[in-house]
Protein backbone atom coordinates (compact mmCIF):
# COMPACT_ATOMS: atom_id res chain seq x y z
CA UNK A 1 0.00 0.00 0.00
CA UNK A 2 1.50 3.36 -0.99
CA UNK A 3 2.37 6.09 1.43
CA UNK A 4 2.80 9.81 1.01
CA UNK A 5 6.53 9.19 1.09
CA UNK A 6 6.31 7.15 -2.12
CA UNK A 7 8.82 8.88 -4.39
CA UNK A 8 6.92 7.74 -7.48
CA UNK A 9 3.60 9.27 -6.46
CA UNK A 10 2.51 12.44 -8.24
CA UNK A 11 1.74 14.19 -4.98
CA UNK A 12 2.95 16.92 -2.66
CA UNK A 13 3.32 15.77 0.98
CA UNK A 14 2.28 19.27 2.05
CA UNK A 15 -1.00 18.90 0.15
CA UNK A 16 -1.70 15.51 1.74
CA UNK A 17 -1.07 16.95 5.20
CA UNK A 18 -3.26 20.00 4.51
CA UNK A 19 -6.26 17.95 3.44
CA UNK A 20 -5.63 15.43 6.19
CA UNK A 21 -6.26 18.21 8.69
CA UNK A 22 -9.76 18.59 7.24
CA UNK A 23 -10.59 14.88 7.50
CA UNK A 24 -12.38 14.87 10.87
CA UNK A 25 -15.01 17.40 9.68
CA UNK A 26 -15.14 16.37 6.01
CA UNK A 27 -18.80 15.39 6.24
CA UNK A 28 -19.83 18.47 8.23
CA UNK A 29 -21.68 20.70 5.72
CA UNK A 30 -20.82 23.75 7.83
CA UNK A 31 -17.17 22.85 8.39
CA UNK A 32 -14.03 23.58 6.40
CA UNK A 33 -15.32 21.41 3.53
CA UNK A 34 -18.45 23.55 3.18
CA UNK A 35 -17.67 24.64 -0.43
CA UNK A 36 -17.28 21.00 -1.46
CA UNK A 37 -20.70 20.18 -0.02
CA UNK A 38 -22.24 23.11 -1.88
CA UNK A 39 -20.62 22.28 -5.23
CA UNK A 40 -21.06 18.51 -5.03
CA UNK A 41 -24.69 18.28 -6.27
CA UNK A 42 -23.87 20.28 -9.41
CA UNK A 43 -20.81 18.19 -10.17
CA UNK A 44 -22.75 14.96 -9.63
CA UNK A 45 -25.59 16.16 -11.86
CA UNK A 46 -23.09 17.07 -14.59
CA UNK A 47 -21.80 13.48 -14.55
CA UNK A 48 -25.26 11.91 -14.38
CA UNK A 49 -26.48 13.97 -17.35
CA UNK A 50 -23.77 12.44 -19.55
CA UNK A 51 -23.47 8.90 -18.22
CA UNK A 52 -25.94 6.19 -17.26
CA UNK A 53 -24.57 5.44 -13.81
CA UNK A 54 -26.59 2.26 -13.28
CA UNK A 55 -24.01 -0.52 -13.24
CA UNK A 56 -21.26 1.72 -14.57
CA UNK A 57 -17.77 1.18 -13.19
CA UNK A 58 -16.48 4.59 -12.06
CA UNK A 59 -13.15 5.66 -10.56
CA UNK A 60 -13.19 8.74 -8.34
CA UNK A 61 -9.56 9.89 -8.36
CA UNK A 62 -8.69 12.15 -5.45
CA UNK A 63 -11.93 11.18 -3.74
CA UNK A 64 -11.13 12.78 -0.39
CA UNK A 65 -13.73 11.87 2.20
CA UNK A 66 -16.10 10.47 -0.41
CA UNK A 67 -18.69 13.19 -1.08
CA UNK A 68 -18.91 12.53 -4.82
CA UNK A 69 -18.21 8.82 -4.51
CA UNK A 70 -21.29 8.28 -2.35
CA UNK A 71 -23.59 10.21 -4.69
CA UNK A 72 -22.40 8.16 -7.65
CA UNK A 73 -22.82 4.92 -5.69
CA UNK A 74 -26.32 5.92 -4.63
CA UNK A 75 -27.18 6.40 -8.31
CA UNK A 76 -26.16 2.81 -9.03
CA UNK A 77 -22.50 3.06 -10.02
CA UNK A 78 -19.82 0.64 -8.87
CA UNK A 79 -17.35 3.15 -7.47
CA UNK A 80 -13.66 2.84 -6.70
CA UNK A 81 -12.45 5.88 -4.77
CA UNK A 82 -8.72 6.51 -4.45
CA UNK A 83 -6.72 9.08 -2.54
CA UNK A 84 -3.20 9.22 -1.11
CA UNK A 85 -4.42 10.67 2.18
CA UNK A 86 -4.88 7.88 4.71
CA UNK A 87 -6.90 10.12 7.04
CA UNK A 88 -9.46 11.11 4.43
CA UNK A 89 -9.84 7.52 3.23
CA UNK A 90 -10.42 6.43 6.82
CA UNK A 91 -13.20 9.04 7.09
CA UNK A 92 -14.69 7.94 3.76
CA UNK A 93 -14.78 4.31 4.89
CA UNK A 94 -16.26 5.25 8.25
CA UNK A 95 -19.07 7.23 6.63
CA UNK A 96 -20.19 4.15 4.70
CA UNK A 97 -21.51 2.77 7.99
CA UNK A 98 -23.86 5.75 8.13
CA UNK A 99 -24.87 5.83 4.47
CA UNK A 100 -25.15 2.04 4.02
CA UNK A 101 -23.55 2.35 0.59
CA UNK A 102 -20.77 0.30 -0.97
CA UNK A 103 -17.64 2.04 -2.28
CA UNK A 104 -14.22 0.46 -2.78
CA UNK A 105 -11.95 3.02 -1.10
CA UNK A 106 -8.19 2.64 -1.49
CA UNK A 107 -5.07 4.54 -0.46
CA UNK A 108 -3.62 4.40 -3.94
CA UNK A 109 -2.16 6.70 -6.59
CA UNK A 110 -3.66 7.19 -10.03
CA UNK A 111 -0.55 5.65 -11.58
CA UNK A 112 -0.87 2.53 -9.43
CA UNK A 113 -4.55 2.10 -10.22
CA UNK A 114 -3.87 2.59 -13.95
CA UNK A 115 -1.14 -0.06 -13.82
CA UNK A 116 -3.35 -2.48 -11.91
CA UNK A 117 -6.56 -1.95 -13.89
CA UNK A 118 -5.80 -0.42 -17.30
CA UNK A 119 -8.89 0.35 -19.37
CA UNK A 120 -10.97 -0.88 -16.44
CA UNK A 121 -13.50 1.91 -16.00
CA UNK A 122 -16.51 3.26 -17.89
CA UNK A 123 -15.86 6.68 -16.42
CA UNK A 124 -13.30 8.52 -14.31
CA UNK A 125 -14.00 11.55 -12.13
CA UNK A 126 -11.20 13.83 -10.99
CA UNK A 127 -12.59 16.88 -9.23
CA UNK A 128 -10.43 19.71 -7.86
CA UNK A 129 -7.25 17.63 -7.88
CA UNK A 130 -5.17 18.59 -10.90
CA UNK A 131 -4.34 22.03 -9.48
CA UNK A 132 -2.75 20.31 -6.47
CA UNK A 133 -0.37 17.85 -8.18
CA UNK A 134 3.25 18.50 -9.24
CA UNK A 135 2.80 16.96 -12.72
CA UNK A 136 -0.62 17.64 -14.30
CA UNK A 137 0.31 15.90 -17.58
CA UNK A 138 1.18 12.68 -15.76
CA UNK A 139 -2.14 12.76 -13.94
CA UNK A 140 -4.08 13.21 -17.19
CA UNK A 141 -2.18 10.31 -18.74
CA UNK A 142 -3.14 8.12 -15.78
CA UNK A 143 -6.80 9.12 -16.06
CA UNK A 144 -6.82 8.32 -19.78
CA UNK A 145 -5.21 4.93 -19.14
CA UNK A 146 -7.96 4.03 -16.67
CA UNK A 147 -10.73 4.49 -19.24
CA UNK A 148 -12.23 1.79 -21.39
CA UNK A 149 -12.51 2.64 -25.10
CA UNK A 150 -15.47 4.99 -25.34
CA UNK A 151 -15.21 5.87 -21.65
CA UNK A 152 -15.77 9.35 -20.22
CA UNK A 153 -13.51 11.54 -18.12
CA UNK A 154 -15.00 14.25 -15.89
CA UNK A 155 -12.81 16.93 -14.34
CA UNK A 156 -13.25 20.19 -12.46
CA UNK A 157 -10.59 22.75 -11.65
CA UNK A 158 -9.83 26.47 -11.43
CA UNK A 159 -8.98 28.74 -14.34
CA UNK A 160 -5.80 30.82 -14.16
CA UNK A 161 -7.40 34.25 -14.32
CA UNK A 162 -7.56 37.33 -12.08
CA UNK A 163 -11.21 36.42 -11.36
CA UNK A 164 -10.19 33.00 -10.08
CA UNK A 165 -7.41 34.52 -7.96
CA UNK A 166 -9.89 36.94 -6.44
CA UNK A 167 -12.59 34.35 -5.79
CA UNK A 168 -10.65 31.21 -4.84
CA UNK A 169 -7.68 32.71 -3.01
CA UNK A 170 -8.41 36.24 -1.81
CA UNK A 171 -12.13 35.70 -1.30
CA UNK A 172 -12.37 32.09 -0.11
CA UNK A 173 -9.12 31.86 1.85
CA UNK A 174 -8.51 35.38 3.20
CA UNK A 175 -11.77 37.32 3.30
CA UNK A 176 -14.49 34.75 4.00
CA UNK A 177 -12.13 32.10 5.39
CA UNK A 178 -14.08 29.29 3.76
CA UNK A 179 -10.82 27.44 3.12
CA UNK A 180 -7.52 27.29 5.02
CA UNK A 181 -4.94 29.75 3.75
CA UNK A 182 -2.54 28.12 1.32
CA UNK A 183 -5.13 25.68 -0.05
CA UNK A 184 -4.60 26.99 -3.59
CA UNK A 185 -1.57 28.20 -5.54
CA UNK A 186 -2.40 30.46 -8.45
CA UNK A 187 0.50 29.31 -10.61
CA UNK A 188 -0.92 25.77 -10.61
CA UNK A 189 -4.32 26.78 -11.99
CA UNK A 190 -4.94 25.64 -15.59
CA UNK A 191 -6.74 27.45 -18.36
CA UNK A 192 -9.27 25.29 -20.28
CA UNK A 193 -7.07 25.55 -23.38
CA UNK A 194 -4.09 24.21 -21.44
CA UNK A 195 -6.03 21.33 -19.94
CA UNK A 196 -7.52 20.64 -23.38
CA UNK A 197 -4.02 20.23 -24.81
CA UNK A 198 -3.12 17.77 -22.06
CA UNK A 199 -6.27 15.79 -22.81
CA UNK A 200 -5.52 15.64 -26.54
CA UNK A 201 -1.95 14.54 -25.91
CA UNK A 202 -3.33 11.72 -23.76
CA UNK A 203 -5.55 10.60 -26.64
CA UNK A 204 -8.83 12.02 -25.34
CA UNK A 205 -11.40 14.13 -27.18
CA UNK A 206 -12.81 17.12 -25.30
CA UNK A 207 -16.62 17.10 -25.51
CA UNK A 208 -17.83 19.86 -23.20
CA UNK A 209 -16.63 22.70 -20.98
CA UNK A 210 -19.01 24.44 -18.56
CA UNK A 211 -18.53 27.14 -15.97
CA UNK A 212 -19.33 26.35 -12.36
CA UNK A 213 -20.82 29.31 -10.54
CA UNK A 214 -20.92 29.60 -6.75
CA UNK A 215 -22.33 32.15 -4.33
CA UNK A 216 -20.86 31.47 -0.87
CA UNK A 217 -23.35 33.84 0.79
CA UNK A 218 -26.46 31.83 -0.10
CA UNK A 219 -24.49 28.62 -0.78
CA UNK A 220 -25.95 28.22 -4.25
CA UNK A 221 -23.99 26.59 -7.09
CA UNK A 222 -24.93 26.32 -10.75
CA UNK A 223 -23.65 25.60 -14.25
CA UNK A 224 -23.01 28.63 -16.45
CA UNK A 225 -21.15 29.81 -19.55
CA UNK A 226 -18.73 31.76 -17.35
CA UNK A 227 -15.56 29.66 -17.07
CA UNK A 228 -13.22 32.32 -15.70
CA UNK A 229 -13.25 30.96 -12.14
CA UNK A 230 -14.21 27.30 -11.80
CA UNK A 231 -15.07 24.97 -14.66
CA UNK A 232 -16.15 21.42 -15.38
CA UNK A 233 -15.33 19.40 -18.47
CA UNK A 234 -16.00 16.04 -20.04
CA UNK A 235 -13.74 14.20 -22.47
CA UNK A 236 -14.05 10.84 -24.16
CA UNK A 237 -11.59 8.09 -24.94
CA UNK A 238 -12.17 7.08 -28.57
CA UNK A 239 -13.73 3.70 -29.20
CA UNK A 240 -11.32 0.98 -30.27
CA UNK A 241 -9.99 1.62 -33.73
CA UNK A 242 -10.95 5.31 -33.75
CA UNK A 243 -8.25 7.94 -33.40
CA UNK A 244 -8.78 11.10 -31.31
Amino acid sequence: MPTVADAHANVSPEEIARFGQLAARWWDPDGESRPLHDLNPVRAAYVAARLDLRGARVADVGCGGGLLSEVLARAGANVTGIDLGQKVIDIARLHLHESNLSVDYRVQSSAELAAAEPAGFDAVCCMELIEHVPDPAALVNDLAALLKPGGLLFMSTLNRTPAAFGAAILGAEYVMRLLPRGTHHYAQFLKPSELGRLLRRAGLALEDVAGLGYNPLNRKAWLSRFTAVNYLLSARKPAAGISA
